[in-house]
């Protein structure tokens, strides 16, 4: 892509003047509307910083205690505010400390522009001091990436990046400026890009192919709706909740789809996948019309593809031609965004309320509720469960919190038991898996809705992957409540070695430090739960503290998440215990 092939819309900031690239750089993330952005200085982006220097009170720049910390808090002020994330690094290590969340970004499908700094032009490809190849590096897992070797590249190219991060199916971008190419002068104009030849984000709608997935879902008998997180991108969470009504269908969601309908709303049926509700997982393989909405049936979804939903028709409502039949095929493939793809098959759907076939899930979930659910909110066994201490946040929040969950047992626990009322409130690593994501991810999150309170629900071994981002939270104040679900193993791991691997318990026992002393090293307030009479009381001070608190809960150390649906099973064949 050629930048010459983009088109620009005129901005204020049409008037020429003389500035640097570095300055160029600020005056377009301020054309961009960019309040925020995330970053480590080093040589190679100095002139950048130097810069920035002068724009304090424009640009709130975050430094993050490691780079990757950077991006996933970008990640987390993007997946709650709707707005491009920024992140920013120098070259060599700085850049490729970016690749994991901008990998995690790209799965996710988070809006992301991240800019690295780059040795003088004259010197790329001699193994300069500092100097990594960070366009081919992140070339698989970038929307878009580009390399400015001349100032006066830069301000068609940052627009050219927002522009491509935040249309269609969203995703990261890189830009890479030399050294010399920041200290170059440039006239400067800005100009937002509007438009790229070779790319279209926005595929034009089939009418027809709309009109025969009404017809098949009018038809259907036993209809299901699984649900993803392109019905929060698309920003059509209210037509869905009224086509939800309308049709009567019971919906299901994958994990970054949650919170895009109530978790109460009585049509909404609970998660599908290796962890998910027992009801929607077995159903998938009995229902008769199977409607995928802004998701792209991931392996997690679907288990052993073989088997999955193979007596179903397909009806697939997705903006990325590549997810349409990459996994599972569709009967009715449905192009476009949600939003405006929605808005059209409401017109065409019939209002039915499908009772019998509702509560068929209903009778799963009773199920489940027996053998799973009660056992796991049992306040009479010995130990602490994750799930009393996610009820328990509920309860405090009353469902209003965003809660950024990390990776493992405690993710899956926080998404089957957190409690949502709007949208944009649950943000997790999802594709990518990475541990280490919540406590920065929780940062940003907070900084992109303030208003809201941001929950941090970290399992012991993620947590200290990322735990130096402590003074980050220190340095600004920013007020996020952290809570470490301590079992004293990577649990996650340790579950499938006691089910899979005969409880042969290699290398996950975690030896850890005092966490409630650390976190007061940074002059965080912080508390340690050992006892279930001590739970109540302790999320509640949490809660109610202002600032930033720590709390430690220790729970169960041999507790397993169920259902679970093993590895190339059928999602039909999830086992309950």
């Amino acid at each position: 892509m050629e930048v010459k092939t983009a088109s620009f819309e005129k901005t204020s900031a049409d008037t020429s003047m003389t500035v640097s690239g570095a300055e160029a750089v600020i005056k377009c993330l301020l054309e961009e509307g960019v309040e925020t952005i995330y970053g480590y200085p080093g040589g190679a982006i100095m002139p950048v910083y130097d810069e920035l220097y002068k724009y304090q009170d424009k640009i709130h720049h975050v430094l993050t205690r490691h780079e990757q910390g950077a991006t996933h808090a970008a990640q987390g002020y993007a997946r709650v505010s709707g707005k491009v994330g920024v992140a920013v690094a120098t070259s060599g290590p700085g850049a490729t400390n970016l690749v994991t969340g901008i990998a995690d970004a790209q799965i996710d499908s988070t809006p992301l522009v991240c800019i690295t700094g780059q040795v003088g032009s004259h010197l790329l490809g001699s193994d300069a001091f500092q100097e990594t190849d960070i366009v081919g590096i992140s070339t698989p897992i970038t929307k878009w990436n580009y390399q400015v070797t001349k100032a006066e590249e830069i301000p068609e190219v940052i627009a050219k990046a927002f522009y491509i991060a935040k249309s269609g199916r969203p995703g990261p971008v890189l830009v890479d400026i030399t050294k010399d190419a920041q200290f170059a002068s440039l006239e400067f104009n800005y100009k937002k890009c509007s438009g790229i030849r070779s790319y279209k984000p926005n595929p034009e709608v089939n009418l027809l192919q709309v009109e025969k997935a009404a017809e098949a879902i009018n038809s259907a008998k036993k209809p299901m709706i699984v649900f993803g997180q392109g019905v929060i991108l698309g920003g059509a969470e209210e037509l869905f909740k009224e086509f939800v009504e309308k049709t009567g269908i019971p919906s299901a969601w994958t994990i970054l789809g949650l919170s895009a309908l109530p978790t109460k709303h009585p049509l909404n049926v609970g998660m599908v996948g290796m962890h998910g509700n027992y009801g929607p997982n077995v159903l998938t393989n009995e229902c008769d019309v199977l409607i995928a909405i802004g998701m792209r049936f991931d392996d997690r979804v679907t288990g052993n593809l073989d088997h999955y939903a193979k007596q179903a028709k397909v009806v697939h409502l997705e903006i990325d031609p590549a997810e349409i039949n990459k996994n599972v095929y569709a009967d009715f493939p449905v192009l476009g965004n949600v939003k405006e793809t929605l808005k059209i098959l409401m017109e065409l759907v019939q209002p039915k309320s499908h009772k019998e076939w509702h509560n068929r899930f209903k009778e799963l979930y009773k199920t489940e509720y027996e053998k799973v659910i009660r056992g796991n909110l049992d306040v009479n066994k010995p130990d602490l469960g994750m799930a009393e201490v996610i009820q328990e946040i509920n309860i405090n929040t009353k469902g209003n919190a965003v809660i950024v969950s990390d990776v493992g047992q405690h993710q899956m626990a926080a998404c089957r038991y957190s409690d949502f009322t709007q949208t944009r409130s649950n943000v997790t690593s999802g594709g990518l898996g990475t541990m280490g994501f919540a406590l920065p991810a929780a940062i940003g999150a907070k900084m992109g809705s303030p208003k809201r309170e941001v929950v941090a629900i970290i399992g012991d071994g993620g947590y200290q992957m990322t735990i130096q981002e402590l003074g980050t939270i220190f340095q600004t104040k920013v007020p996020v409540k952290i809570v470490v679900l301590n079992n004293g193993f990577l649990g996650m791991v340790r579950q499938w070695q006691q089910l899979f691997f005969d409880r042969r318990y290699a290398s996950t026992e975690m030896t850890n430090p005092d966490f409630v002393t650390i976190a007061k090293g940074y002059h965080i307030e912080a508390n340690r739960v050992t006892d279930r009479s001590q739970l109540k009381d302790a999320v509640k001070t949490m809660i109610d503290h202002d600032g930033p608190y720590f709390l430690e809960v220790k729970v169960e150390q041999e507790e397993n998440v169920f259902p679970m649906v093993p590895t190339g099973a059928s999602v039909s064949d999830i086992i309950l215990e």
